[in-house]
């Protein structure tokens, strides 16, 4: 994996990714293995993070993986993929499904405006 982009899973998720995202916003992947739509959005979302060069960072959580499916649980997930921005130790917001990497680059440049 690269330096911006790495596995979490329940164990590691309030450290790797909550208090992580006080240096550095997160994006989170929660992807299956068995789901197509998590296939097809991962070389999109690489992309991003490849082009912003550390200004993110994403880690990717598989939820059928030991206990990660309880992540997703905590955070009320419907379906997969399902990517959540985590800043300043808080959810930044979300959205579920395939998506372009344009997309992804003015979804992630509206939700880390300053609130």
């Amino acid at each position: 994996m690269k330096a911006n982009i790495f596995n979490v899973d329940l164990h590691d998720f309030e450290q790797q990714v909550i208090e992580a995202s006080h240096e550095t916003p997160i994006l989170v992947d929660f992807w299956a293995d068995w789901c197509a739509p998590c296939h097809a959005i991962a070389p999109h979302i690489t992309r991003v993070i490849d082009e912003l060069g550390g200004e993110v960072r994403l880690a990717k959580v598989e939820v059928d993986e030991g206990e990660n499916m309880k992540v997703a649980g905590h955070y009320r997930l419907r379906g997969f993929p399902t990517i959540m921005l985590f800043r300043n130790g808080e959810e930044r917001g979300r959205f579920a499904g395939s998506r372009p990497a344009r997309w992804i680059h003015d979804w992630l440049d509206q939700h880390l405006q300053p609130a």
